[in-house]
């Protein structure tokens, strides 16, 4: 018979586990990558029930300062109208707040680092380096498969955007994987299965940090 216990507060698999100092917090983090449709939103949906990270995606925190009015948002709301590219500070000010706000330590941060710049800056500011990277590797022609059939508008606009947004990740994130995977920090998750088995392999990743572990005692 097993009794249910807390799991050990500090995980000690090195190459899962890199804690570092967020102000006075400690934190880890985890970067969340694939291409559009590679389905990794899906997947830290569950791994935020079941493994209790918070989830922190650059895109939603950027939308939520816009739509709070303040004077950083409207800066941010006048640069994508003009078509810049917000800097990297900015982002990473706001991804920061969130983790120093939120109660939790465990984060997983989605879509970004999407340049080489944004990983630089991130680390260069906050000082933290990723525990790993969770990167859902898919081919083009099935993520392009998956986008189509969410969407019902106008299929050719769309095929068109979808490859450009390909492109822009071929180009730009891919270096960011390489550079983690040169550090032997990229968790590579064969995305084009269905949802149940991709979520298999990414139980596999993320057992050391299970919210409970059962202890077997002899009877």
């Amino acid at each position: 018979m097993g009794t249910v216990v807390d799991a050990p507060a500090v995980v000690t698999e090195k190459e899962v586990v890199a804690e570092n100092m967020l102000g006075d917090k400690k934190v880890t983090v985890v970067f969340v990558l694939g291409g559009p449709g590679s389905g990794k939103g899906t997947q830290c949906s569950n791994i935020v029930e079941h493994f209790g990270f918070t989830h922190l995606s650059a895109g939603d925190l950027l939308r939520a300062e816009i739509k709070s009015g303040s004077e950083n948002g409207t800066m941010i709301e006048n640069m994508i109208k003009e078509g810049k590219i917000v800097p990297s500070e900015v982002t990473i000010k706001l991804l920061q707040q969130a983790m120093i706000k939120n109660e939790n330590d465990k984060f997983l941060i989605d879509g970004f680092p999407r340049n080489e710049e944004n990983r630089a800056a991130f680390e260069n500011v906050t000082k933290i380096s990723p525990a790993f990277v969770l990167f859902f590797n898919c081919s083009e022609e099935e993520m392009e498969r998956r986008l189509l059939g969410r969407n019902e508008g106008r299929v050719d606009d769309n095929i068109e955007t979808i490859r450009k947004r390909f492109k822009v990740f071929v180009e730009s994130s891919l270096p960011v994987i390489e550079y983690y995977d040169a550090k032997d920090k990229v968790k590579k998750i064969d995305a084009a299965k269905p949802i149940p088995e991709v979520f298999e392999d990414v139980k596999a990743i993320f057992a050391p940090y299970a919210k409970y572990v059962i202890i077997y005692q002899a009877t």
